[in-house]
């Protein structure tokens, strides 16, 4: 029977590459790593600090040059990051060189809620606790703060995505009925949005409203402005 020398050969290389490829993949397992690399996915100020993530990579007070790559659980390590009140998502990696990796993405505050115990609104409009490390420049909620937050997300997103509104609206009433009084940053200057409904509608009229007093400087002689009305606004001289 003629030998097909061929398959022998095929084969005999497979069982090669196999072997190479078991034996790296046990070498490159035991070694250590050597550093640590913790990267926050968006630019701007950090409600969790470097040392705090650095502490849940690795707990125990370890050095990370004294763990070996075998034994990391990566994702026990994106578990604990993830259960920090200031992220909103985190990958923990490995790269080939001996590097442990983390991409973290934080939570965004858009309002800060005057309690007994103060908090934050997130962009899912949950609950976010005050940072040690950051403080953000976002509307203070007063009045009825015994709410669902989740009812005035939209209006706070709005606020944080317009530049104009951003700067202007620095305090934000929540009355008994669901009523919202804002504040301005420079003039002494109520505005009474009502409930948080035909949005869009209503910041456009005070937008209008604003530019023109401005523009004819008689915004200082208004105490209210009253946005509740349809297709018109209404203000009240001091």
């Amino acid at each position: 029977m003629k030998i097909n020398w061929d398959y022998i050969k095929f084969g005999f290389l497979i069982i090669l590459v196999s072997f190479l490829f078991a034996f790296s993949s046990q070498r490159n397992a035991q070694r250590f790593l050597v550093s640590k690399e913790v990267v926050f996915l968006e630019d701007g100020n950090h409600f969790i600090s470097y040392s705090t993530v650095n502490k849940l990579l690795i707990q125990n007070n370890e050095e990370v040059t004294s763990v070996a790559k075998e034994i990391l659980d990566l994702n026990e390590m994106e578990r604990r990051l993830n259960t920090n009140p200031m992220v909103s998502k985190a990958e923990v990696f490995v790269t080939v060189d001996g590097i442990l990796g983390a991409k973290i993405k934080q939570r965004k505050p858009i309002a800060r809620v005057a309690a007994l115990t103060p908090f934050y609104i997130d962009e899912e409009g949950m609950e976010m606790p005050l940072s040690d490390e950051h403080a953000a420049r976002v509307p203070i909620i007063t009045g009825n703060t015994a709410i669902n937050y989740k009812s005035i997300k939209t209006l706070l997103l709005k606020i944080k995505e317009d530049h104009f509104l951003k700067n202007q609206i620095v305090g934000i009433q929540i009355e008994e009925n669901d009523n919202l009084i804002f504040y301005l940053r420079v003039y002494d200057l109520k505005i009474d949005f009502g409930k948080p409904e035909n949005i869009d509608k209503k910041f456009q009229n005070f937008k209008a409203f604003y530019q023109k007093t401005l523009k004819d400087s008689t915004i200082s002689d208004y105490n209210l402005i009253n946005l509740k009305l349809d297709n018109q606004v209404v203000g009240t001289k001091k």
